[in-house]
């Protein structure tokens, strides 16, 4: 192995052992150290910062001399959140998303 494998996984062998140990600690002294409400409430809102922080990204892509940029995802998104809105089905959401993004990937295609 060359020196920069062995880089690579002492790096995530580090990782690793700082995310289980962030992750443990609470889990084992947590009781000794409760939370107060205004950060529980506060982490009630985490998971869907996550998820917005996943997919702001994936949905308006930004280039340095650019700026963002539209995509065609973003309209299968406004597509599939259209459907949402009629339907309240989960199923046609992802279908109709993905539909949409086919169809337009091909459209494009065909006149480029």
């Amino acid at each position: 192995m060359m020196a920069d494998d062995w880089y690579v996984i002492a790096a995530i062998l580090l990782l690793a052992l700082c995310s289980v140990i962030t992750r443990a600690t609470y889990l084992l002294f947590g009781h000794l150290m409760p939370l107060p409400d205004r950060v529980r409430s506060a982490l009630r809102y985490a998971p869907l910062a996550a998820l917005t922080a996943i997919i702001v990204p994936e949905l308006l892509p930004w280039h340095a001399q650019h700026g963002p940029m539209l995509d065609l995802k973003l309209v299968a998104a406004v597509v599939s959140i259209w459907v949402y809105q009629r339907t309240r089905s989960a199923l046609l959401l992802i279908v109709a998303g993905m539909l949409a993004l086919w169809a337009m990937r091909w459209i494009v295609s065909v006149f480029t």
